[in-house]
């Protein structure tokens, strides 16, 4: 029993990070989207997306954070950094930091999520009991 309130702890803590971390990349869009105005044009998006951007973030980070809709959040989140590795593929950027940067949240999602809620680890076990 205490290893598992050990794990959903440590998925909680994970899983903060992860929200820390989509609400700092939406703050940004919605509040200073000038600052990444050069990252939109460079990657073919025109800066006033920014704040769409960020609403989608935001949005993304709130499911994942309320357990009821974290499953739902947590692919959302994915498809988010999915769209966001794919748009530096297509410019050539093989292993460029923001495709690690979002690799490396979309691995913290699932791994904070899979360490906070039990029902996804009785699906996906790791170990055989």
């Amino acid at each position: 029993m205490a290893g598992t309130n050990t794990a959903v702890w440590a998925g909680r803590i994970v899983s903060g990070i992860v929200v820390l971390a989509l609400l700092a990349d939406a703050a940004v869009d919605l509040f200073s989207p000038a600052m990444i105005e050069a990252e939109m044009t460079a990657t073919g998006f025109p800066a006033n997306l920014a704040p769409v951007l960020g609403i989608i973030i935001l949005v993304c980070a709130v499911l994942y954070a309320i357990p009821r809709t974290a499953v739902l959040g947590a692919i959302l989140i994915t498809g988010f950094l999915g769209g966001a590795i794919c748009t530096h593929f297509r410019l050539g950027e093989m292993g460029a930091p923001p495709q690690i940067i979002c690799l490396l949240l979309g691995v913290l999602t699932w791994a904070g999520l899979y360490l906070r809620d039990p029902r996804l680890r009785a699906l996906l076990p790791l170990t055989t009991s």
